[in-house]
């Protein structure tokens, strides 16, 4: 993601409105990422992650409701409707990952990767404009153009 082509602030929130947030800075990275924690948690084929500086991420509404769903990481959402909102990982307690479609403007913050792609299930189509990971993007060179 470049700093031009994004915008600087943001804000977003829960299906409810109970919860609305403001992100003040450049995104760091923007992902879809396939593994089975995002799918369970989410009910979802696969997650959509704004990741941002913690100190970039700012609650104006509810205080979200927490819960660790693996070791080091704790998942947010909203108490209210239960839309998931947040994670974090004590891996990289700086930062803080927010849903992207959670956003009020998600188009605006389209991803660059996938990850866990080992994970996708067989009937969702990957994106094979993006770069491609099989596991974590940290997992070493990427799967793809």
């Amino acid at each position: 993601m470049t700093e031009s082509s994004t915008p600087q602030t943001a804000e977003g929130g829960c299906f409810c409105s109970a919860v609305r947030y403001r992100i003040i800075g450049p995104p760091l990275l923007s992902i879809i990422c396939h593994c089975n924690t995002c799918r369970r948690t989410s009910s979802a084929p696969s997650v959509g992650w704004l990741t941002v500086n913690r100190g970039c991420f700012e609650l104006l509404g509810d205080p979200l409701q927490q819960f660790t769903s693996s070791p080091g990481v704790e998942r947010t959402f909203c108490a209210k409707c239960g839309s998931p909102i947040t994670y974090v990982s004590t891996d990289d307690p700086d930062t803080v990952d927010i849903t992207t479609l959670s956003l009020d403007h998600p188009e605006l913050f389209p991803p660059s990767r996938e990850m866990w792609l080992e994970h996708r299930v067989p009937w969702e189509s990957s994106n094979k404009s993006l770069r491609q990971y099989p596991r974590d993007s940290s997992d070493g060179p990427y799967h793809g153009t």
